[in-house]
């Protein structure tokens, strides 16, 4: 309704409030523990944590002011800390606090940041963590000098929802704009040294062409247009590989299949199943296209 039916701002408005009462998210609030956590824990790699239901509620649009989305997020807020989760130095931190990894801060603070939260500790650590090439890399303290698409597109998501919900200011603004520039001179997913697109992660083996719905922490194309999107670039011939790949992926139906899911736990589907038409996938894609044709 918001982004490809024009519907008025009170008709969006009136439908949203639906996200905490039916259906997935109803669903989702629902199994959050008394002590604010999903999955017993802040993040893990089961996928069902905290931090990725939180993530899944702020793509989903739930309303940040909703009584719903106060309570659950004021008891992560409030109780939920990084203790087993990740380094022992992060152990005592709260959750919004986030821990080491640029990738899963980027998350912590995308969410943060949507639910009206204070991240402004991990935007400084991020920008402080910006490498040369303009993008991120969690692999940096173990002395990698060059940017990885997952680890950016996770820092530029959390950055664009900061700049959305506090303003920008220079430092932010300047970190960012770098770091969508290194996603466009690889024009999404090629190598900047060769040219020769990039055919699968080197961490996961992903296939970057291969549309997923949740990302997680995994970058591909449709997760990079997307961002551009949201950020309002104007696109340009690098972008015009990454929106022919996307076009072709549409079936006869009008509809794109959900590609792959990534490993893990899934609280709630969000969709019928890898090779299906999917809702995510579809909706994403179509306001990906509606961005580019409008660039005239």
């Amino acid at each position: 309704m918001q982004d490809l039916t024009d519907a008025s701002d009170e008709e969006v408005a009136t439908e949203r409030t639906r996200v905490a009462t039916e259906g997935v998210g109803a669903r989702l609030l629902s199994l959050q523990a008394p002590d604010g956590r999903w999955g017993g824990a802040a993040w893990n790699r089961g996928w069902d944590s905290t931090m990725h239901v939180l993530s899944l509620l702020r793509e989903m649009g739930l309303d940040p002011e909703s009584s719903e989305a106060r309570r659950a997020v004021g008891l992560v807020r409030d109780h939920v800390t990084w203790k087993g989760c990740g380094p022992q130095e992060a152990d005592d931190n709260p959750f919004f606090a986030g821990e080491v990894e640029p990738c899963i801060n980027g998350q912590v603070a995308a969410s943060g940041a949507y639910f009206g939260q204070d991240v402004r500790s991990i935007v400084d650590r991020l920008l402080s963590e910006q490498l040369v090439d303009g993008g991120w890399n969690c692999e940096a303290p173990n002395g990698s000098m060059r940017s990885s698409f997952n680890t950016t597109i996770c820092v530029l998501e959390a950055l664009l929802e900061y700049e959305q919900a506090n303003g920008g200011n220079p430092l932010l603004t300047a970190a960012r704009l770098r770091g969508q520039e290194y996603l466009l001179e690889r024009r999404l997913f090629h190598r900047r040294s060769t040219g020769e697109v990039i055919e699968r992660d080197r961490m996961s083996d992903a296939a970057w062409t291969r549309f997923a719905f949740p990302t997680w922490w995994h970058y591909d194309v449709l997760r990079g247009l997307e961002y551009l999107r949201r950020a309002g670039v104007a696109p340009d011939e690098r972008v015009a590989e990454a929106i022919d790949l996307v076009v072709s992926k549409r079936d006869s139906e009008g509809l794109w299949p959900l590609e792959t899911r990534y490993p893990g736990k899934m609280l709630v589907e969000t969709d019928e199943g890898e090779g299906q038409p999917s809702r995510w996938n579809t909706l994403r894609a179509l306001r990906v296209l509606d961005w580019y044709a409008a660039r005239d």
